[in-house]
């Protein structure tokens, strides 16, 4: 089954057909909350859902009846898939990320959702490695003081010599 984008208004309307089911125009009527749309609104979006797949309709006599083909169910996992595909690379785990990073979702949800031990934690700070062979080419240490006596008493001895 192909599902199609809805606009809002669509979407606020099926928000109400999915409730009803199966119902006729007067029954929409009655339920829409206030302020109630005109009844020439509320056929031209049943028309327009009806071409778009999401309602079926059978004449009685005189009136429609319509009913709901594409389940609330089904809606949601549309929306999900496009919007993953869209803003998160296909991601499952960029989209989880994100509702933890929102606070959409806790790690007690995660926890009880999975009933494993999951602890998510902060991202660690990786020390940065040492390079000692590098410091000792870049920056040779000095020698001591100690050390520069006996190369100064080598060479005295051999300037005696000479």
């Amino acid at each position: 089954m192909k599902i199609n984008h809805l606009t809002a208004a669509e979407e606020n309307f099926m928000k109400l057909f999915w409730k009803m089911e199966s119902f006729y125009l007067k029954d929409v009527m009655e339920q829409h909350p206030e302020p109630k749309p005109h009844q020439n609104t509320v056929s031209t979006y049943l028309k327009i859902l009806v071409e778009k797949g999401y309602l079926s309709t059978i004449k009685e006599g005189r009136i429609f009846k319509y009913t709901v083909l594409v389940p609330f169910e089904e809606y949601k996992k549309f929306l999900l898939k496009e919007l993953s595909h869209n803003f998160f690379n296909d991601s499952g785990k960029e989209i989880l990320e994100f509702l933890f990073n929102e606070k959409l979702i806790s790690q007690d949800d995660l926890k009880g959702y999975f009933d494993l031990k999951i602890e998510i934690k902060p991202a660690v700070k990786v020390e940065e490695p040492k390079f000692e062979y590098a410091e000792e080419v870049l920056n040779p240490k000095k020698e001591k003081k100690g050390k520069t006596k006996d190369k100064d008493k080598d060479k005295k001895k051999k300037k005696k010599k000479d």
